[in-house]
């Protein structure tokens, strides 16, 4: 009799073929591991493709389950036995659709008209970033979204530097806002001493050029920290 870690999928009574399965009863009637089976498509010699992806979803030592796909990179994924180089990619692929899935979704349901619609629609596109990511958003008067660049990658002070292109590309947009995002790895978003020179120094720099800083927003794990929402801070820099 055969070990249920290699049995093949084709082998298995056709209700419990991940596919098939799909097919008949609704994806939502599927187990984490049997949906990632299904973008796998292949096991390994030694076990089928739901245990590859039961391995895979239990390979994080912190974050079990689909969270800790969040956590997961190309290489470390293919430190996993059987995970190679496409399997790794099709893993991060799928994260990061359904990453996008998310974000779009908040904006074309609320736009992006005040602080909490901003935090919502970064919060799954940086919230799981190994180092500190900087990004600039641009608004038109009527706080509609026009586009976003990434400013730096692993410290809040680049930022500094770039000021000059950040409203550089404020003005070539058409901006009338600019809202600075970034993430703290930590998960706690409360703002550093860096963060409020930062902020200070770009929201005169905006005054200076009719280019409103609107907001600095801090993302941290599934919660924010919002200059323009603590007032005491923010009228004071």
């Amino acid at each position: 009799m055969k070990n249920n870690n290699n049995l093949k999928i084709s082998d298995m009574a056709a209700s419990e073929k991940p596919v098939e399965k799909l097919i008949e009863y609704g994806p939502d009637k599927l187990s984490d591991a049997e949906l990632l089976a299904i973008i796998l498509r292949s096991g390994t010699r030694d076990m089928n493709v739901i245990t590859l992806s039961q391995l895979i979803l239990n390979s994080h030592p912190v974050y079990k389950g689909l969270r800790g796909l969040n956590f997961r990179d190309v290489y470390n994924l293919m430190e996993i036995p059987g995970v190679g180089r496409t399997k790794a990619c099709q893993i991060i692929a799928i994260t990061e659709i359904s990453k996008r899935i998310t974000s779009e979704g908040v904006r074309e349901s609320r736009g992006l008209h005040s602080s909490s619609d901003i935090a919502d629609y970064f919060m799954e596109q940086v919230r799981y970033l190994g180092k500190e990511r900087v990004y600039a958003v641009f608004l038109n008067s009527a706080m509609d979204y026009i586009h976003k660049i990434l400013i730096s990658e692993g410290s809040i002070d680049r930022s500094i530097v770039s000021a000059r292109e950040i409203f550089h590309q404020a003005l070539k947009v058409n901006a009338r806002y600019v809202v600075l995002i970034h993430n703290h790895p930590s998960g706690n978003p409360n703002p550093s001493d860096m963060d409020i020179l930062v902020t200070a120094k770009l929201k005169k720099l905006g005054d200076s050029l009719g280019v409103d800083l609107l907001d600095h927003i801090v993302i941290g794990d599934g919660i924010y920290y919002s200059f323009r929402e603590h007032e005491e801070i923010w009228d004071k820099l």
